[in-house]
């Protein structure tokens, strides 16, 4: 896995100072930026490379689902770790409409945030367990708005629902080439294609509408 940047979006300089040490230790992570509110985080977005960002919500001003969501309107292709103590239902079901591909307490043991992060990155999506709840009541109320093409396969191929299931299981690139013996460049084409087709802005979207809409 090439080197990545990240930035982190705290507004607890210990915490940042804890994350950011965690970080330092991850031999892929090339550069670490740092920011105590909203704004400055998109301003970093806007100007430097970022692949990453790890995102508390209760921030100062803009709150962190704000701002996961207007990061992600400059680049839609950056991976966004909510890490927080707040772990209501409408919380998680924002950030997760938001953009965000993980959801963390902030009990999490900050090496653990480190292997998740890289998993992120390589395609894969994460959520705490104490929230799990909520992602099935998201599929739960998807499932009461099928209609009667809710098991039309939107036209996928037969490749495209291969890699589709395995999205769903959780996999990320890496692991659905090395599954279906192909190159982590024609999976990524698999995955645009398929977020496409499903009109989804992500992969935890196409896996939860995969669920909802019995796609497979």
């Amino acid at each position: 896995m090439s080197k990545f940047n990240v930035l982190i979006t705290e507004d607890h300089a210990l915490i940042r100072f804890g994350l950011k040490t965690a970080m330092e230790a991850m031999e892929q992570v090339a550069e670490i930026f740092e920011a105590g509110d909203s704004q400055t985080a998109i301003e970093i977005v806007k100007n430097q490379q970022v692949d990453a960002v790890i995102m508390d919500l209760g921030l100062p001003g803009m709150n962190g689902i704000e701002a996961t969501e207007a990061i992600k309107q400059i680049n839609p292709n950056i991976k966004i770790l909510i890490l927080t103590s707040h772990k209501t239902k409408e919380e998680v079901i924002k950030s997760i409409k938001a953009g965000a591909s993980a959801y963390c307490s902030k009990e999490i043991n900050p090496c653990d945030i480190a292997l998740i992060l890289r998993s992120v990155l390589q395609g894969a999506i994460w959520f705490d367990p104490s929230v799990s709840q909520y992602i099935l009541d998201i599929i739960k109320n998807d499932k009461e708005k099928i209609n009667n093409n809710s098991n039309s396969d939107y036209n996928l191929t037969k490749r495209e629902l291969q890699v589709l299931a395995l999205i769903k299981e959780g996999l990320n690139n890496t692991d659905i080439a090395k599954k279906l013996h192909l190159s982590v460049n024609t999976v990524k084409a698999h995955v645009s294609s398929i977020m496409q087709k499903l009109e989804v802005d992500d992969r935890t979207q196409a896996a939860i509408k995969a669920i909802s809409n019995n796609i497979i």
